[in-house]
């Protein structure tokens, strides 16, 4: 019993093994290729490992304005008008774009006083249209804005908004301590 475990494989076993092997480590030789290489010289076998794919992550997109408007999100209902924070909380995400702001505050004195409808707004500006029909494009940075809604006065801080429209309505918000213009 203990003979024939240790009893050498038969060569016939033995060559269909190997070519068997080669057959699968070499794919793209033909056999009588593979013949040839193994009688004029050593065989050295690259490994082909099976190709994986990379599924691509789909990037998270917020909502269009209209969609926005359809779902109706920044609807203050009577309820949430008596909590402040509610309304802040929901003008953290709101779409600016026709909404009348002031500049209250800022670094460079020149915007302060600033009143208009927003017109577009980008990452780190908004352009503001005011009542004389000039184009102001007054940075978000080191900037205070407030906007009036139904007699509530809210100061939106732009360092803390640099941020587009249709991302800002996807982030969570937290709150920080310390602003400082």
């Amino acid at each position: 019993m203990e003979g024939e475990r240790w009893k050498p494989q038969g060569s016939e076993k033995a060559k269909t093994f190997v070519h068997t092997f080669l057959k699968r480590s070499m794919p793209k030789m033909k056999d009588e290729d593979i013949q040839g290489m193994l009688t004029r010289k050593a065989v050295v076998l690259k490994h082909y490992p099976p190709k994986k794919t990379k599924q691509k992550r789909k990037k998270t997109k917020g909502f269009t304005a209209k969609q926005r408007r359809e779902l109706r999100l920044f609807e203050i209902e009577p309820e949430q008008q008596r909590q402040p924070h509610m309304i802040q909380s929901k003008l953290l995400k709101a779409d600016f774009h026709g909404a009348i702001v002031t500049v209250t505050k800022s670094k460079c004195p020149s915007y302060v006083g600033i009143t208009g409808i927003i017109l577009q707004e980008f990452k780190h500006v908004f352009k503001i249209i005011t009542k004389e029909d000039k184009l102001k494009v007054v940075p978000k940075l080191n900037n205070v804005f407030s906007v009036e809604l139904d007699g509530f006065i809210s100061y939106i801080y732009g360092s803390k908004f640099l941020l587009r429209a249709s991302e800002r309505s996807a982030k969570k918000f937290k709150l920080k301590g310390s602003i400082d213009l």
